[in-house]
């Protein structure tokens, strides 16, 4: 097996990794083709899909409405033989729409914690709502899973 079938993480990995992840960087298509890398706090869907919200007149919007081509990548490890990463390939969506920036919101700053109950879910709607107004939710569906897990080579390379 090659190396790059050794580090290469499972669909159940890829997941657990991203779970434990609380940023992600964007990279979108800038202004002269430049590529604009932007952390972004993210939320998953049960599909694999990425969600995260930002304010409607960012650099990044602008950016995908031109081109919605991005890249996502997490990483960890500060050591070689504990870098570990994953980076999705797709197209971005912008979804200008309250409810959806709304949920993914409160989806993005709970995530990691308990379930919230249906009051704490109504009261944490009105905390977003200001900001919510201003901003999109970005809807990244991955194309594409690269991964690694240098930690599986056990240290030896």
């Amino acid at each position: 097996m090659s190396r790059r079938g050794q580090i290469q993480m499972s669909d159940e990995e890829v997941r657990a990794f991203l779970n434990a992840s609380k940023t992600i960087t964007l990279t979108s298509i800038g202004p002269g083709g430049y590529p604009h890398p932007m952390p972004m706090w993210f939320g998953l869907d049960p599909d694999g899909s990425v969600r995260m919200t930002t304010f409607r007149a960012s650099q990044k919007v602008k950016n995908l409405k031109r081109d919605p081509r991005v890249s996502l990548l997490a990483e960890a490890g500060e050591e070689y033989a504990q870098l570990i990463g994953v980076v999705l390939y797709g197209r971005a969506q912008v979804i200008d729409d309250l409810e959806a920036v709304t949920q993914t919101l409160i989806s993005v700053t709970t995530r990691g914690g308990a379930p919230m109950e249906p009051a704490a879910r109504e009261g944490m709607k009105k905390v977003v709502a200001k900001t919510a107004a201003k901003r999109v939710c970005i809807l990244v569906s991955p194309e594409r899973v690269v991964s690694w897990d240098h930690r599986k080579l056990g240290g030896t390379y």
